[in-house]
């Protein structure tokens, strides 16, 4: 794999949180309270469940691949964050990119992703989360490759170490699959 730009010189942020009060906010909170920032910024802004992240290139191959389908002028939504989480997903539907990546009821440990012009502080303060260490980055696990939807036969085709490979073609075949003849929201060829 290419080596990381280094960290000063990447579009984005990311760091592992935890709730700053727990419970609260609680996950209606944790999503209005990220409506709130991303109404009143263009930067991306998004939170995600750790346990389905598997690392800064999964965010930055999933933002980088945002960018160039935004860039063709073939944005799948209007809000930003929420096309971002199904490149994060690799999935196609936004229900099931929620279900795989977004913050559930139980989630504890969250990863929150800011674009550079937004204020990493003042962004968790906003969420309500305080960063907290050891929570992302994480090694690629068996339960994390489940919940993206990438099976045992995938996983058996490559060697554990590259587990992050798997997760990394998963974006890269949502952007494929974005192309002019691909179905649209009714499962019609273009």
């Amino acid at each position: 794999m290419a080596p990381m730009p280094p960290a000063d010189e990447r579009p984005l942020w990311a760091v592992g949180a935890v709730r700053t009060r727990p419970p609260a906010p609680d996950r209606a909170r944790l999503i209005a309270a990220l409506r709130e920032l991303s109404a009143g910024s263009e930067a991306l802004v998004s939170v995600f469940d750790a346990e389905a992240i598997a690392g800064e290139r999964h965010l930055l191959s999933a933002w980088a691949h945002l960018g160039r389908s935004r860039a063709r002028g073939g944005p799948r939504l209007r809000d930003r964050g929420a096309e971002f989480a199904l490149y994060v997903a690799g999935d196609d539907q936004l229900p099931r990119a929620l279900a795989k990546v977004g913050v559930r009821e139980g989630t504890e440990r969250f990863v929150v992703v800011g674009e550079k012009a937004r204020d990493r502080a003042a962004t968790l303060e906003a969420l309500g989360l305080s960063e907290s260490a050891g929570i992302y980055p994480r090694p690629v696990t068996v339960e994390l490759l489940d919940r993206l939807g990438i099976g045992a036969p995938e996983r058996s085709a490559v060697p554990e170490s590259a587990w992050e490979g798997l997760v990394l073609e998963r974006v890269a075949l949502l952007e494929l699959s974005a192309g002019p003849h691909a179905p649209d929201a009714h499962g019609k060829r273009k």
